[in-house]
């Protein structure tokens, strides 16, 4: 039962800081700025139904593509480490990713972009894939598998209220309050990448250094 809570929480503060949705929340309202609220919340619905089914889809096909690359989970996992990192460090310094959009262009896509910036790759980016496929191979059991998607559905769920409330929560947390937030969760990220290189690196160097790590 401890390692399912421990796992479950994994799951959910990798997932949350991953996704961002409160780096996510600048972009989100000034390409829906000009909608009404009932179209904001289906750019927001349809945005996390295609983001869901992505990191489904790559949970339970990591290892065939693995398997087709010749691709090992532990080298996935340094490689994921490094891009968690690498993320976790931007967030620190509260360095938001926006998407620039022409003012005269955004009625022309405004249905497509639920899918391309916002699901793929702004909330279901190289490092939630990265996560899902290496969580999915992580979960030894079937249980702790229910777990990160449900997990994964929690998030994508708190995810959509947060986008689809935006407007008020960035007025009611302002610049400081979210800045504050990102440097957390930019924290937390670093934490948790670390934790993926050296679980990656353990194995491979076991591999290449066998009478040390013997003798260690």
């Amino acid at each position: 039962m401890t390692e399912n809570i421990a796992f479950a929480l994994l799951c959910f503060t990798s997932f949350f800081s991953l996704m961002n949705p409160l780096g996510i929340m600048p972009v989100f309202i000034t390409m829906t700025s000009n909608l009404e609220d009932i179209d904001q919340r289906r750019t927001a619905r349809k945005a996390m139904v295609a983001a869901f089914l992505t990191l489904l889809a790559f949970a339970f096909s990591g290892q065939l593509l693995f398997n087709f690359f010749g691709i090992s989970v532990n080298s996935f996992r340094i490689v994921g480490g490094i891009i968690f990192f690498q993320m976790g460090a931007d967030m620190l310094q509260a360095r938001l990713g926006k998407v620039k959009v022409p003012k005269h262009e955004i009625e022309e896509y405004v249905a497509d972009i639920s899918i391309t910036p916002l699901a793929i790759p702004m909330i279901c980016g190289p490092g939630c894939i990265s996560n899902a496929i290496v969580l999915m191979e992580d979960a030894t059991s079937v249980e702790q598998k229910a777990i990160l998607i449900g997990m994964i559905s929690l998030v994508c769920l708190l995810t959509y209220i947060i986008l689809f409330s935006s407007t008020k929560i960035s007025n009611f947390l302002g610049e400081t309050g979210n800045n504050v937030l990102m440097r957390l969760m930019g924290l937390i990220l670093m934490v948790i990448a670390v934790e993926f290189f050296l679980s990656g690196a353990k194995p491979i160097l076991a591999d290449i250094f066998p009478a040390i790590t013997a003798k260690a």
